[in-house]
């Protein structure tokens, strides 16, 4: 086994030297364990990363700030985590579902919108209920479609006013006092606050179900009541390059060195012949590395576990609740035969059958399909473990034909499908969504299981994880 020492420090200048490791953010080869000893020799860093999601990318994005060295280490071939973008016949296929919310703060922080050249979604929705579509609207956007929606079955009148109000409440409140307010399953506040069982059926459960993957809306308030404010204040976009532009951005902002891909770690464990235990990390390939700043460690919740159970440092984590989790499915094709060309998110209102919510992607965004070519996402809530692809393929299309007429659907040419078993994790009540990163001495964690489970919880928990430790790093002396 060789054991790779990372000694730390704190540079008093900017002309700070990453890990020579001659691979860019979106390379795909794996250096030999002997180039890889070498090249780690050449230089110190002071932190591991590991995991290149949002999370381990905000994280280091954070330390690359304050000009401290590190090496962010990726099992995949690419950056990004769940948040990637297949190419595909030409069409850009995001691993599953994905919205982003501009509204988000810690993501106005760190991305450049403009480069990521943003597709606004339409600020609403079409409901599909008793055969028709509904559309609902949000007013300060669409006042005409909002007011002919006041009288449409999804909700009654007096519902879409509790949604006015909903959002002022929401709007005067901190995120801070969001995030750590009384909270009660999403359904309940629902309820409490006086909506009818009419529009949280057939406009709650399908819009806030998607984005939670969580039909039955039991997911805390407060990340009920972040999403809500995020929306009223900002738009649902898709960047023109697939979500995983986003994770994309982040790694060509990073030093071209220090993204090691395709290297998966297999235990971190914690030295303890030093005078204070410092972690150490252990690959696939045998080499272990050492870093006396600290590691970071931005994987999923489901394998935290297993990769530290040699430090000992946190009570194995044994969750009750079940990850949540998703199907998406894409289908092909000719853009002159969709059967609507706005740029808006239907929503199954009906109660019945399995699908969620659709879109044409190629409405938002048509830099997701060749010239000519539509592209069309279907998402479903749950795993649907027990149906074959071919049988999900066959309920989706007969039921989506009585949607758009079997023509129209039956002319569409399935492409993949995406079954996520860990698409968010679970987070009904009790949640604490201001968890302390440090675990152990020189062991931080991060990841959207730690705060909200949206992109910005992700983003933020990366900055948090990064920001423990140069705090606890401060003595050092140069």
């Amino acid at each position: 086994m060789t054991t790779l020492t990372l000694a730390p420090f704190l540079p008093c200048s900017s002309s700070i030297k990453h890990l020579p490791l001659r691979l860019a953010a979106h390379a795909s080869t794996q250096l030999s364990p002997t180039s890889l000893k070498q090249q780690l020799s050449d230089q110190k860093t002071g932190v591991i990363v590991i995991g290149a999601g949002l999370a381990g990318l905000a994280a280091a994005t954070r330390l690359n700030s304050q000009n401290i060295p590190f090496v962010l280490l990726e099992a995949s071939d690419a950056v990004g985590g769940r948040v990637r973008t297949d190419v595909v016949d030409g069409f850009l296929l995001d691993r599953g579902f994905q919205i982003f919310i501009t509204a988000y703060p810690e993501a106005q922080k760190l991305l450049d919108y403009q480069a990521l050249e943003l597709q606004k979604f339409y600020s609403g929705a079409r409901i599909y209920f008793d055969g028709q579509f509904h559309t609902v609207a949000d007013p300060l956007c669409h006042f005409f479609d909002s007011v002919k929606s006041l009288t449409n079955p999804i909700g009654s009148v007096i519902d879409k006013l509790l949604i006015a109000l909903t959002r002022i409440q929401v709007l005067g409140k901190s995120d801070d006092e969001i995030t750590r307010a009384d909270e009660v399953p999403t359904i309940d506040l629902l309820k409490k606050i006086g909506f009818s069982d009419s529009i949280v059926e057939r406009f709650f459960q399908p819009f806030y179900g998607g984005i939670f993957f969580d039909r039955d809306l039991g997911t805390t308030s407060r990340l009920f009541d972040f999403i809500f404010k995020c929306l009223a204040l900002g738009d649902n976009t898709l960047p023109a390059k697939g979500i995983g532009a986003i994770p994309n951005q982040l790694a060509s902002k990073l030093p071209p060195d220090s993204i090691l891909l395709n290297t998966r770690v297999v235990s971190v464990g914690l030295d303890k012949d030093q005078t204070t235990p410092m972690p150490f990390v252990r690959l696939e390939n045998g080499d272990v590395l050492q870093s006396e700043l600290g590691v970071i460690v931005a994987i999923e919740e489901p394998h935290v576990n297993e990769l530290l159970a040699e430090t000992n440092v946190i009570e194995p984590v044994q969750s009750k609740r079940p990850a949540r989790s998703t199907v998406c499915l894409y289908f092909s094709a000719d853009r002159d035969g969709i059967p609507v060309r706005d740029p808006v998110l239907f929503l199954n209102g009906s109660g019945k059958g399995i699908v969620n919510n659709m879109f044409f992607a190629t409405n938002v965004a048509p830099s997701y399909g060749p010239l000519g070519k539509a592209l069309v996402s279907v998402s479903l809530i749950g795993l649907f473990d027990d149906r074959s692809d071919a049988d999900l393929i066959d309920e989706v299309v007969l039921e989506l034909s009585g949607w758009f007429g079997g023509s129209v659907v039956g002319s569409w040419k399935h492409m993949r499908t995406y079954r996520i078993g860990y698409a968010q994790p679970n987070q009904c009540p009790p949640t604490d969504l201001m968890k302390n990163p440090k675990i152990g001495p020189g062991l931080y964690l991060c990841g959207d299981h730690l705060t909200s489970a949206t992109f910005d919880g992700a983003l933020a928990s990366g900055r948090r994880a990064a920001e423990a430790l140069l705090r606890d790093g401060a003595f050092i002396k140069v």
